[in-house]
């Protein structure tokens, strides 16, 4: 079989760019600047310097080692003091994730303070404690988005409570409803992840600094002190024990964005569906100079709202690599925290991602109610249904009143005729509703149930929850 030819490589390409995320060209649309901030990898080297020197000054107050190392160590915690080719290179010698970096950092410290570096501490200690920390940044972050995104949307359920839409199921048309009500469904959902959000900081955000095996001999008599000074230090939670084989805590917090990010899905989905030109009931932002198309000049796609989508999408996606990391085996085992090393950052990046451009696309976009109310008036009859039968239901029972309005309803779909017209064909029904009665029947302004006051429920909640 003939050798099919490769792409030459770029000259002089360091290829330093190759996931998704990371890209030049495509990158912002599925990660964030604060994604890539907070996943750095000389921040998180960073971020395990700060680990390694507040666990020195904690020990040091304990008297576990001697307080002028620990002031070196605290002193030389600094990523832009090491030769990074010289941590590149122990990594590449030792195979090993962090001694590398602790080799560099150690002989770097003056006065013998490096012997004191890592005193007793196991590699995944820091990694797990420095993993913890990028989650915290994360939750903040996504905390600030969520917030600006609720009160978008509450502005535009209380605006719209009582502008009447139509409600669709399975893509048809079923009934009127408020189209505040509509987006009283969305604050309501993210109102539910934000508690979800907040319960599991207490759970998730959690140190780790049990040595080897989680016993915690090599800091004796202090371990128990040891853990809580360094998670008072980094305001982090202070776990009973070690959490070196039970993945649960990262495991919860990749299916947690998971959730979100598919609320953010749903949200965006319907957005764009709306917005199409066969519904017009919402307007999504555009100025001159976007480009929907490179051959067709008229289009404005929805653009942002099929991203979150993919988004929501990809999320799911990690949300089953974070169950692979439930299966830890005896005191640690790599297999299990290794997967985290790529879902963890992967699903913070989606989520983010998700979540700005969702803010972004609800704080551009315009409600139509003109077009509402035009979709309305083209299923008026249709949508009438449940009212009717429910103005006959005391006259004739509710089973024999739905089987009167299905046959009418459907003949008149399939005849072409108003429901209203083949009514006036039954004189036995219309003698029992008067011309008035019949007249709010097939008014959708009366048929809206409670929309507008749930509407409102949940916009004060969602004040509430802005405010507290």
């Amino acid at each position: 079989m003939k050798a099919r030819p490769t792409a030459a490589p770029t000259p002089d390409c360091a290829h330093s760019r190759s996931h998704i995320t990371d890209s030049a060209s495509m990158g912002s649309c599925y990660s964030t600047e604060a994604s890539h901030r907070i996943f750095c990898d000389l921040c998180r080297y960073q971020r395990w310097l700060d680990i390694e020197a507040a666990i020195a000054s904690t020990q040091a107050e304990l008297g576990l080692i001697p307080g002028w190392a620990a002031e070196g160590i605290a002193r030389h915690a600094r990523v832009d003091r090491l030769d990074l080719d010289r941590v590149h290179a122990e990594r590449q010698r030792t195979r090993h994730s962090l001694v590398g970096l602790l080799n560099v950092f150690a002989a770097s410290c003056p006065g013998g303070a490096g012997e004191f570096v890592h005193y007793g501490v196991t590699t995944q200690d820091v990694q797990d404690t420095g993993q913890a920390l990028e989650m915290r940044d994360v939750l903040d972050e996504l905390d600030g988005l969520l917030r600006l995104l609720v009160d978008r949307l509450a502005d535009l359920a209380e605006q719209h409570a009582d502008t009447v839409a139509l409600g669709r199921t399975h893509a048809q048309p079923a009934l009127p409803i408020g189209f505040g009500l509509k987006a009283a469904s969305w604050v309501d959902e993210l109102l539910r992840q934000a508690e979800r959000l907040a319960a599991l900081r207490t759970r998730v955000l959690a140190v780790q600094l049990f040595g080897a095996v989680g016993t915690s001999a090599s800091f004796r008599p202090y371990g128990r002190e040891l853990a809580r000074g360094l998670a008072a230090r980094l305001g982090l939670e202070t776990p009973l024990m070690a959490w070196h084989a039970a993945r649960d805590r990262v495991a919860e917090y990749v299916m947690t964005l998971a959730l979100c990010t598919g609320t953010a899905g749903r949200i965006a989905d319907e957005i764009r569906v709306l917005s199409r030109p066969e519904f017009g009931e919402l307007e999504q932002a555009w100025e001159f100079g976007m480009v929907g198309s490179s051959t067709m000049p008229h289009k404005r796609n929805p653009e942002e709202c099929e991203q979150i989508v993919v988004m929501s999408r990809l999320a799911a996606g990690q949300a089953v690599s974070a169950m692979a990391v439930m299966g830890g085996e005896h005191e640690r085992d790599a297999r299990a925290w290794r997967v985290e090393w790529a879902c963890v950052p992967d699903i913070s990046h989606y989520c983010l991602c998700a979540f700005q451009t969702l803010a972004a696309v609800a704080d551009g976009m315009t409600p139509r109610p003109h077009a509402m109310a035009a979709n309305l008036e083209r299923v008026r009859d249709q949508i009438a249904t449940e009212a009717l039968m429910l103005a006959l239901a005391p006259h004739l029972g509710k089973q024999t009143a739905y089987r009167r309005v299905y046959e009418l309803s459907q003949q008149a779909q399939s005849t072409g005729h108003e429901l209203q017209a083949v009514l006036r064909t039954q004189p036995d029904l219309r003698s029992l509703v008067s011309p008035a009665e019949l007249e709010r029947i097939f008014d959708p302004r009366h048929h809206v149930g409670d929309s507008a006051s749930m509407t409102r429920d949940v916009v004060k909640a969602a004040r509430d929850w802005l405010s507290g």
